[in-house]
């Protein structure tokens, strides 16, 4: 990735806010997913763009508030890693390989610094982060980056069949969900099932989709989403 990629990714993201989508899929052609950010880009004068712009995508993935699934197909290395791992899940083949090699360059993955401690745990992060090393596909589901694998000849139907099993819900109360569970994990505790409960009660029940989902089941019908 370059910044005139993440810079067209931010685009991309600011685009779907009018009108967002119930599932929010990252995907790569080729046999990589991503091997992370051009190196040239953390020199001199570019480094701190590079990083307001790198940053930038998952400033808008935290407010868009849409589920995101990242398929990966092959390598997902540096800002790669990041970019997959951040999404809320992650679809991988069997070929799959996951990595955070920026210490052997002589610099750290800040959003994995971030994320990866919350994620798989403070010792697992520790090592994956100090050490540079890569984890399998099967490795990385073992250890919670990933949620599902795959053989690589059926990774794209499975990505079909996930995307069509969202399609089926509800976008509002989807991303009501998505945002309980991720306020109620940054405050945790009482205070964060109170402001799960606020969400809920507040936020949830108000919407047209909540009530006809709930009269769906009790009609013994299918339910008729009225909102995006």
């Amino acid at each position: 990735m370059n910044i005139q990629m993440m810079e067209e990714i931010i685009r991309a993201l600011d685009s779907l806010v009018s009108s967002p989508p119930n599932l929010l899929v990252f995907q790569a052609e080729g046999k990589a997913f991503s091997v992370g950010v051009e190196v040239a880009d953390h020199l001199g004068d570019k480094a701190e763009h590079m990083i307001r712009v790198f940053h930038g995508i998952f400033r808008r993935l935290d407010s868009l508030g849409v589920p995101s699934l990242a398929v990966v197909q092959g390598v997902a290395l540096g800002g790669g890693c990041e970019l997959a791992t951040y999404c809320d899940m992650v679809l991988a083949s069997d070929k799959a390989r996951f990595g955070q090699p920026e210490i052997q360059v002589g610099v750290f993955p800040p959003i994995a610094a971030l994320a990866f401690p919350r994620m798989i745990g403070r010792k697992k992060a520790m090592e994956l982060v100090l050490s540079g090393e890569t984890l399998t596909a099967q490795e990385a589901l073992q250890v919670g980056l990933v949620n599902k694998v795959v053989p690589q000849d059926q990774l794209q139907a499975e990505a079909q069949a996930w995307i069509s099993r969202f399609g089926k819900l509800s976008g509002v109360v989807l991303r009501l969900a998505r945002k309980a569970m991720v306020e109620g994990w940054d405050t945790q505790g009482e205070k964060g099932l109170g402001r799960i409960e606020e969400i809920y009660l507040k936020e949830l029940m108000s919407t047209q989709d909540a009530r006809e989902g709930l009269q769906a089941f009790l009609d013994k019908r299918e339910p008729v989403w009225k909102e995006s």
